[in-house]
This record gives C-alpha cells, sequence and structure tokens, in this order.
C-alpha cells in the first residue's frame, strides 16, 4: 500500500494527522481515502473543481505530481507520498 505522509504545518489543522498507508491506485484515490479517515481533509487540498489548491503540492517519492487537475498519476503499494502545504511569509 501507498504511504502517506504530511507536514508538519497541515498537523496543526488536523492534529490526529499521522502518515497513514492507503489502498488507492492514483492520487484522486488517495484523497479520497484520506478524507474518509480525516473527514474535510480533501476540501482543504483540492477546490470545489477537484484540482489541487496552488498552496498544496504532492510528490510521489522524489517527484511533483503532474497532473493537479484530474489529479490521474498513478501510486503503486510501494510508493511514498508527501503532501506538503505551501507556506509563504516576510
Amino acid at each position: 500500500m501507498p504511504r502517506v505522509n504530511f507536514t508538519y504545518a497541515l498537523k496543526r489543522f488536523y492534529p490526529k494527522l499521522e502518515s497513514v498507508d492507503i489502498v488507492a491506485g492514483t492520487v484522486a484515490e488517495v484523497l479520497i481515502s484520506l478524507d474518509q479517515q480525516f473527514p474535510g481533509i480533501r476540501d482543504y487540498l483540492v477546490d470545489d473543481q477537484g484540482r489541487l489548491r496552488q498552496h498544496v503540492n504532492i510528490f510521489i517519492g522524489d517527484k511533483l505530481i503532474k497532473d493537479k487537475k484530474h489529479l490521474t498519476d498513478q501510486v503503486s503499494d510501494s510508493d511514498q507520498l508527501f503532501i506538503m502545504q505551501a507556506l509563504s511569509g516576510g
């Protein structure tokens, strides 16, 4: 099963968030499964049309996903996914 990891910044909004193994074949399926375990997180990560929000990046291993619109990037059982919230400040 793919393992999904999160940055600390996301844990501020979802205190019970922890790395999890997910049964999924695409990034879209990963987010649906995550939302079942952590209700509301999908809405934080994608907009109302299902596209990845501008302030969120998802990596499969060390590669940024290619399809931020439909989230069709394939994931395999041995993949490590990293969901990161972009931070800004001054």
